[in-house]
C-alpha cells in the first residue's frame, strides 16, 4: 500500500486515481494526522509526501518516520512544489529516498514509483555479514554492535550490505548510486556523501569501517 500526503485534493485525487489504475494499491490524506492514524493500522510500503502541508510540514513528517522504529526503513518520496537545492539537500539529508518537483508527468511518476519499490528489497547472495562487533542480518534486516540494535533507513542498511559484502573494495560515488538507488536515481553524489556521514555515526566505534578513500569513494575496511 502506498500512502500520499498532499493538501490539494486534486493532485492528490489524480495521484491515487493514477496509481490504482497501474495496479498500484494508494490512499491518500491531507495531513499529518490523518496519515500517522492510517499508519498505525496499516504500514505502507511507500510513502510520497508533499512538504508545504497544513500543520506539520513534510519535512517535520519525515523526521518522525526515521525517528520511528517502526518505519524507519519504509521508502520517501518527497513530492513539492519547492524545486531549491535547498530543499532538495534537507529531504536528502533527513532520509528522503527520492524527490520530484511540481509540476510532474504522471508516467515519470510512476515510473519512478515503481523503480524506488524495486529499490527498497536488498539483493545479496549473503544471509549474515559480520565484522568485529558489527553484525548485519539480511533475512530479519537488522543490523546490531555489540548487540545493541542500531536502526538505520533501508537505503542505509542497502549502503552497509552492499560495502559489507564487497569487502576491501573501492567504490566510487556513482557506482554506489548506480548499484543502491539505480540508474534513474537524479539526486546526484551528495547523497552518497550524507548517507554515508549518517551511516557512521549510527553505528558508533564500527563506522570507523566505512572508509573514505581520498579522490575514488568509499570502502568497507577489512
Amino acid at each position: 500500500m502506498i500512502y500520499y500526503v498532499e493538501d490539494d485534493a486534486n493532485i492528490r485525487e489524480l495521484v491515487i486515481y493514477t496509481l490504482n489504475q497501474t495496479g498500484l494499491a494508494a490512499k491518500g490524506f491531507s495531513d499529518a494526522a490523518a496519515f500517522f492514524a492510517a499508519s498505525t493500522e496499516e504500514k505502507p510500503s511507500l510513502i510520497l509526501l508533499d512538504i508545504m502541508l497544513p500543520g506539520e510540514d513534510g519535512l517535520t513528517i519525515l523526521r518522525r518516520i526515521r525517528a520511528n522504529a517502526s518505519t524507519t526503513s519504509i521508502p520517501v518520496m518527497m513530492i513539492t512544489a519547492k524545486a531549491t537545492e535547498f530543499d532538495k539537500v534537507s529531504g536528502l539529508d533527513l532520509g528522503a529516498d527520492d524527490y520530484i518537483a511540481k509540476p510532474f508527468g504522471m508516467a515519470e511518476l510512476v515510473a519512478r514509483v515503481k523503480a524506488l519499490l524495486r529499490r527498497s528489497g536488498l539483493k545479496t547472495s549473503a544471509e549474515r555479514l559480520t565484522h568485529g562487533e558489527l553484525v548485519v542480518d539480511i533475512a530479519k534486516h537488522t543490523v546490531t554492535v555489540g548487540g545493541q540494535n542500531v536502526i538505520l533507513t533501508y537505503k542505509e542498511f542497502s549502503l552497509l550490505a552492499c560495502l559489507m559484502e564487497n569487502a576491501g573494495r573501492a567504490y566510487t560515488r556513482e557506482q554506489l548510486l548506480e548499484t543502491v538507488w539505480g540508474y534513474d536515481y537524479e539526486g546526484g553524489t551528495r547523497t552518497v556523501d550524507v548517507h554515508v556521514q549518517t551511516l557512521r555515526t549510527k553505528l558508533g566505534s564500527s563506522g570507523r569501517y566505512v572508509e573514505t578513500v581520498r579522490g575514488v569513494g568509499y570502502r568497507f575496511g577489512e
